[in-house]
């Protein structure tokens, strides 16, 4: 067994991490294990998950339903090619997305990743229209403040100078950007919410192959809520000048925002549906671009006859099963009141913080926290103090934010919420 300074060197030379550099300066920390909400580092510290490994933990670590899952596809086959073949896992999970997700959603394309799964999407529309003879129809429209992904196309619709991409502009697809709503999750929207983007499809709609947004909340772009009647607005609008929507419900699908997809809260539904994280509830990478039977039809009826993407790792036998299994731990559990019970202990906990001076707004959704600050806080210097409170927090620019695994105790709940309140108090300059 390696020991851990040496690890951590290894580490530092040859291992690249999300939004970091080679020979970081930036604390790491190696993991030994993970068991439920608890996370064993190396130097024996237990640490309680507040991020469920960005989104996708829902059920913690080492669910022995979810090993099961594993232990039982590995014996019949880990992976099988998709191009000409398939499989009862893929098939299963497929039809159990078709019936969960809003009713016009009929098709499922199984993708890699979130950001492959927008990628898939966004071809989905230009393809879309280009099959009904309306080739201009190619650019996207979106709001700021929203993050869609690390690739090309993923880039291209998220905000281009408050997001972490604005480095690539002069090499993106450059695409329509509406200023996003003001109107907070309990707020109605009003006309000059939505009068940016009612603006750009007035004008641009003959060359709009699609509106993109994340629903309700936008995640890594800020953690902004916004209000339901927004999107059923924009819902509205896209029918009215003939643009499809594409919802990413990557971060807020299966169950987060309290709703298991965040559409549900305006009672809306998408063109075009993105999904991925707690997909598989956090164990491996699997991703899905649901689209109604209009729009598979278009693609089948026009040129060339077939959608134009295929990945390798698509519909992974492995990810598959363990898609489902999760799906079924969650839909069989009572998660809406499991999820309330987590939203009422983190707005309850997490308010105090509202008085300190640096903190500019507490916000609560579901299995959301976030306090927002009004500095960008210093992540060498406050992960340290969050890994000595006990606690695994991931802050970027001012925002420090918790998005537990559903089946976090209420003990271990308010464990996390205390150590965050006491690092968050400590800060105060």
């Amino acid at each position: 067994m390696h020991s851990q300074n040496l690890l951590i060197e290894q580490d530092q030379q040859h291992v690249w991490h999300p939004y970091s550099a080679i020979q970081s300066d930036l604390p790491i920390y190696p993991v030994k294990s993970a068991q439920g909400v608890h996370i064993t580092l190396m130097d024996g510290r237990v640490l309680i998950d507040g991020m469920s490994s960005w989104w996708s933990a829902i059920h913690g670590y080492n669910h022995p339903v979810l090993n099961q899952a594993v232990t039982s596809q590995l014996q019949d086959m880990a992976h099988i090619m998709f191009g000409g073949l398939t499989h009862q896992p893929a098939i299963d999970l497929a039809l159990e997305l078709v019936k969960i997700t809003p009713e016009p959603l009929q098709t499922v394309f199984f993708a890699d990743s979130g950001s492959v799964s927008v990628e898939v999407a966004m071809k989905m529309a230009i393809q879309y229209w280009h099959a009904k003879n309306q080739p201009d129809k190619k650019k996207l429209l979106t709001i700021r403040y929203g993050y869609h992904g690390d690739t090309f196309g993923a880039m291209s619709v998220s905000d281009p100078d408050n997001g972490m991409h604005s480095l690539f502009n002069n090499t993106l697809i450059q695409q329509l950007f509406a200023d996003a709503p003001n109107c907070t999750f309990q707020e109605p929207c009003t006309t000059a919410d939505i009068a940016p983007l009612e603006s750009q499809l007035k004008d641009m709609h003959v060359h709009i192959a699609a509106v993109i947004l994340e629903p309700i909340v936008q995640g890594a772009g800020g953690m902004r809520f916004y209000s339901p009647e927004y999107l059923q607005k924009v819902r509205h609008l896209c029918d009215q000048y003939n643009v499809l929507l594409i919802l990413d419900e990557i971060a807020t699908g299966f169950g987060r925002t309290g709703r298991l997809f965040a559409c549900e809260h305006a009672e809306i539904a998408p063109d075009i549906l993105c999904l991925g994280k707690a997909l598989t509830g956090g164990y491996m990478t699997l991703a899905a671009t649901l689209a109604t039977r209009d729009i598979a039809d278009t693609i089948r009826l026009g040129e060339p006859g077939l959608f134009m993407h295929g990945p390798t790792f698509m519909a992974n036998p492995l990810a598959c099963a363990t898609a489902l299994a999760s799906l079924k731990l969650l839909l069989n559990s009572p998660w809406q009141s499991t999820v309330a019970n987590i939203e009422q202990a983190l707005r309850k906990g997490l308010q105090v913080c509202q008085q300190y001076p640096h903190v500019k707004e507490v916000r609560v959704l579901g299995a959301i926290g976030v306090i927002e600050l009004y500095e960008a806080v210093n992540l060498k210097t406050l992960q340290p103090k969050f890994v000595a409170a006990g606690v695994w927090v991931r802050p970027f620019n001012k925002l420090i934010y918790l998005m537990p695994p559903f089946i976090i105790s209420a003990e271990d709940l308010n464990s996390l919420i205390g150590a965050v309140v006491k690092v968050v108090a400590d800060m105060n300059p």
